[in-house]
Order: structure tokens, then C-alpha cells, then sequence
């Protein structure tokens, strides 16, 4: 009988072992090995950022028109609001005189890619292409080195993040998702953003949603309101020192 139960002991040490070590290399090649870690910041995107301060950023995707820009910078600039503008690179070839305008008032750029393509499907030197050409068309106008990434679709792989982090780039998601581009009314779109703010978000939002710049001074004002302070992406997140948890929520290290 104790041999049996011995025999048992063993066997079931042993399934436990081979499990734990299926766990393990699924989550080192799975890149979750780098985020509990912090071995690899750069496999996530940068969804929200950890922060004791009421701090929030409100960003603006730039692919499609320009109708409603002029309607946003109005409103964020009488809400005294600096925001993140991500740019494809045909929209600010095609707009360069928004692009002027955009970073005269004192906003960030970052580049959205050149294509608008889902970047999960290229190899390193395509992305890296994307991104030198899209960041270079930017530059030209505004003579200020772009440093943030937002990937179209918020689609991403290891490869995108990991390539863009060696290009010099902090990719940036949202937690926040306004749905704008769903040509939702300008107080239901408020409302979203309005509920689903914390310190650190990071809110999505389009330059050519149909109600975006009616949405805009309904979300500052309440949000202001509240004790949140708006500040650009850059502002918002850390540049080193950081590790990104698994909700790619950006913490700094202790």
C-alpha cells in the first residue's frame, strides 16, 4: 500500500513539474514572460499609465478629412488643453498646412504609420520603413523629431512593438475608447470617455468624427470639473525606469 501511495506521489510530482514548464515556455514565447518581468517593456503598448496624480491625455487619430479639426482645436483651446495628434503619413502630405496649424497651438504629434495598413503583417524592415517615412514627412514640417506611435486598427504583434521600441518610439494604445468614428451623438460619446476616465488614461478620439469637436468641451469641462488635469502623451507617460503590466498599464519601477 505505501509503495502505491509512494508510486502515486511521484507520478503526480511529475505531471505537476510538466505542467508548470508548459506554463512557463507558453508565457516566455507568448511575450507575457516580458511584461510580469519587465525584461521587454516595448512587447506591449503603452494602454494607460500608472500615475498617483489626476492626469489624463485625450489623443486624436489624423487619416481621413479634415471637416471637423478646426472645430476641435477651437474647443481645446478654450479648454486650455494640449492633446496628442497620431498622423498617417498621406493625411499630413495631403494637410501640411493642419499639420502647421496643429503644432502652432502648441500640440504633440505622433506618427499613425504611413499606410494605414495592419502592421501585424509586415517584417521588420516594412514597419521600420513605415515608420522612418511617416516620422521624416512630419518632421519636415514642424522640425520636431517624432517620438510617439500608435499602431492603425490598434493592431500589433511582438515584432511591431519590439521594432518600434528600437527605432526610438513609445507605442501607444488607449484605455479609453470614445467610439467617435461610430458617428455616436456628442453626449453619448462624452459620456463614455466621462465613465471610463482614471489616473493615467489615455482617451482615443478621431480628428473627422462626425460629433467629436461638440463632445470635446462637454469632456474637459467635466473632467476639469472632477480634478483631472490634461496633459500630452508625452507628459503623461515615463521614459524609463518603467515595466508594463499585463493590461499594458505602464508602472514605474521602484
Amino acid at each position: 500500500m505505501a509503495v502505491i501511495v509512494k508510486f502515486r506521489s511521484v507520478i503526480l510530482c511529475f505531471i505537476t513539474a510538466v505542467v508548470i514548464t508548459a506554463l512557463c515556455l507558453s508565457a516566455y514565447y507568448s511575450g507575457a514572460y516580458a511584461v510580469w518581468y519587465g525584461n521587454v517593456p516595448g512587447r506591449l503598448p503603452i494602454y494607460s499609465v500608472e500615475r498617483e496624480e489626476k492626469l489624463v491625455s485625450i489623443s486624436f487619430d489624423c487619416a481621413w478629412g479634415v471637416d471637423h479639426t478646426d472645430d476641435i482645436l477651437k474647443a481645446l483651446r478654450v479648454g486650455e488643453v494640449k492633446a496628442t495628434w497620431f498622423m498617417v503619413e498621406f493625411w499630413t502630405e495631403k494637410y501640411p498646412e493642419y499639420v502647421k496649424k496643429i503644432d502652432g497651438a502648441g500640440h504633440e504629434i505622433g506618427t499613425h504609420s504611413a499606410t494605414h495598413s495592419y502592421m501585424s503583417k509586415q517584417n521588420a524592415e516594412e514597419i521600420r520603413l513605415e515608420l522612418s517615412t511617416s516620422s521624416q514627412a512630419i518632421e519636415d514640417i514642424t522640425g520636431k523629431k517624432v517620438e510617439l506611435f500608435r499602431p492603425p486598427y490598434g493592431d500589433y504583434d511582438d515584432e511591431l512593438i519590439s521594432t518600434a521600441a528600437e527605432e526610438g518610439y513609445y507605442s501607444i494604445q488607449w484605455d479609453v475608447d470614445s467610439l467617435d468614428w461610430r458617428d455616436l451623438s456628442a453626449t453619448d460619446i462624452a459620456m463614455r470617455v466621462i465613465n471610463g476616465v482614471k489616473n493615467g488614461s489615455i482617451i482615443l478620439m478621431h480628428n473627422n468624427g462626425l460629433h467629436t469637436a461638440e463632445a470635446v468641451p462637454i469632456i474637459i469641462e467635466t473632467l476639469k470639473n472632477r480634478g483631472y488635469t490634461f496633459v500630452p502623451i508625452g507628459e503623461l507617460i515615463y521614459r524609463e525606469n518603467y515595466t508594463i503590466n499585463v493590461e499594458g498599464r505602464q508602472v514605474p519601477l521602484s
